[in-house]
């Protein structure tokens, strides 16, 4: 494990311990004399279908995270599974219980203003989570989603090696109602452009791996099989459709990227088949939310667990807490993935991939 990473995972860990030691023998304060509505923390993840990790980690994560530290509190959770629709009417319920915080990773953050804005005339706050919400949030919590951009376009850039300075680029950006998505864009241009030939090739996949496939399909009929030497994929489930894209193609030796460090994106590393995928420790980010939370709950200053500012698009200030993100290559999952108790080796090297987890060196 180099300096830099074993840093990254000790601070990691020290901002999740010291998180957690804030909020600890606080298990009183507001949620004593409040109704039971005052002692539930609402949580709305964004989908199911395109991005494993709701799932898996951020809805565990977080359910775990709210009760170690308040005894009495629960979560009342919901998935929109990518319809905004569906999400404003379970933020709608919400409000009708009377919960007075709510963790949102919005759908569409774009669309969002007028639910926050009613929520905070209400008396609710609610806390960004992932994904910058519109309107009147109280918090945010993230990963530094414009350092998330720069790392996988230099990581591009390292895969491409002394090719670099010929390639042609196709780049496959998330979806534009996402603000995250758009950031991770600004962030790989700051890093490719100037140093690749061109991006010739650049279009939204939605987050959705069959639209990432399509536009992989445009790629490939209008600029040929030779027409380009590396893909950017701004996460990994859509990155799996254009590598299965490239082979169906015939197309061999195109670096392609990711982002989100899926069990599956690993596989693929340690397999050669995807060039990077980026590392945001769910952990961190849960506790974090968590412990904003419970403070909210209790009415406590949350400046002390939200100690950075982001503005919101209309120039408020925002206290944040902002991670910093980590890149995955096949030598490095094992000081970064595994180390920082992600999966184990045993989680990843199944049947199919364990002479690649050999070959890298993961028992």
């Amino acid at each position: 494990m180099n300096a830099m990473t074993r840093r990254t995972i000790v601070g990691m860990a020290a901002v999740s311990m010291a998180l957690t030691l804030a909020a600890c023998g606080q298990d009183g304060g507001a949620a004593k004399s409040g109704s039971a509505s005052s002692k539930i923390v609402g949580l709305l993840l964004p989908e199911k279908s395109s991005s494993t990790r709701y799932e898996s980690f951020d809805r565990p994560l977080i359910e775990s995270s709210i009760a170690g530290l308040c005894t009495k509190c629960t979560v009342d959770y919901a998935n929109a599974d990518g319809d905004e629709a569906t999400q404003k009417q379970q933020f709608d319920n919400l409000l009708a219980k009377g919960v007075k915080v709510i963790l949102l990773d919005p759908v569409n953050a774009k669309s969002t203003a007028s639910w926050v804005d009613a929520a905070a005339r209400k008396g609710t706050k609610v806390i960004a989570y992932d994904r910058l919400a519109a309107g009147n949030v109280a918090a945010y919590v993230s990963f530094d989603n414009q350092r998330t951009g720069e790392l996988q376009g230099q990581a591009l850039l390292d895969a491409l090696g002394s090719k670099a300075g010929n390639a042609d680029i196709v780049m496959i950006n998330g979806s534009e109602a996402d603000p995250n998505a758009a950031m991770f864009k600004a962030g790989a241009h700051k890093a490719l452009d100037g140093k690749v030939k061109k991006i010739v090739y650049e279009q939204s996949g939605e987050w959705k791996p069959a639209v990432a496939a399509q536009k992989t399909n445009e790629a490939i009929h209008s600029l040929g099989k030779d027409g380009f030497q590396a893909v950017y994929s701004a996460n990994d489930g859509m990155a799996a459709s254009v590598i299965e894209t490239l082979k169906s193609a015939g197309m061999k030796n195109i670096p392609v990227g990711g982002q989100d460090a899926s069990i599956d994106a690993v596989r693929r590393i340690l397999a050669g088949e995807q060039a990077y995928t980026i590392y945001k420790p769910y952990k961190p980010e849960a506790d974090a939310a968590a412990n904003i939370a419970v403070y909210l709950l209790k009415g406590l200053d949350i400046t002390s667990v939200a100690s950075s500012i982001s503005d919101s698009e209309g120039g408020a200030k925002i206290p944040s807490m902002l991670l910093s993100p980590i890149v995955v290559t096949k030598q490095k999952v094992a000081a970064t993935v595994i180390a920082g108790g992600l999966y184990k080796a045993a989680d990843i090297c199944n049947e199919q991939y364990a002479d690649a987890c050999n070959a890298a060196g993961i028992k």
